[in-house]
């Protein structure tokens, strides 16, 4: 199946620019919008980027503010994640997931590696998964699998960001102790 065969390569071989061939010139938002499909693998299923999805974004902290209305590699960077996260997490993980990554202080650059590896495996492991010899009536058996893998991934998934929000809350409660520690320190000099 012709079809199926396609799918296959798309996973195999289909990846986000690398850092370095990212676009080095600042864009606007029409040229962030037109840019992005290109960063995505969709497997045929477009959810089509906006400029209202892009503004939303930055609201929510997922990604940085514009420079001016110019957008860099940072900001493809993190649209390129949270486009591809946002199918499989609720929003509010997503941003748990990217202030953790944050947290450890690494630069955007290498956040952006560390994504596209995680994906490129996924993408990897998902497309030798397809065998494109298997006859028609085999389809909702591949589907079912397919489905299978993500319902225990996505289950996994969300147990390990329940750790990753109580890890964020006993920061911020430590932090609050702290800070109120030293206020209570500075009252009493």
């Amino acid at each position: 199946m012709e079809e199926l065969h396609t799918l296959k390569q798309q996973f195999l071989e289909a990846r986000p620019a690398e850092w370095e061939d990212l676009p080095d010139i600042a864009l606007y938002m029409d040229q962030i919008i037109s840019y992005m499909p290109r960063q995505l693998i969709d497997g045929g299923i477009d959810d089509g980027l906006t400029s209202a999805m892009v503004n939303n974004y930055i609201k929510c902290g997922l990604v940085p503010r514009a420079e001016g209305k110019r957008y860099s590699p940072i900001h493809i960077g993190y649209l390129t994640a949270v486009c591809a996260l946002k199918r499989v997490m609720s929003v509010r993980d997503v941003g748990a997931l990217i202030s953790a990554g944050r947290d450890r202080r690494p630069e955007p650059k290498m956040l952006y590696e560390r994504f596209c590896r995680a994906l490129d495996g996924a993408l990897t492991e998902a497309g030798g998964g397809i065998d494109v010899d298997q006859p028609d009536e085999n389809l909702p058996r591949l589907a079912l699998d397919l489905a299978m893998r993500s319902y225990a991934n996505q289950l996994a998934c969300a147990r390990v960001m329940e750790l990753i929000q109580k890890q964020n809350e006993e920061a911020e409660h430590k932090e609050h102790k702290e800070h109120k520690e030293h206020k209570e320190h500075k009252e009493e000099k």
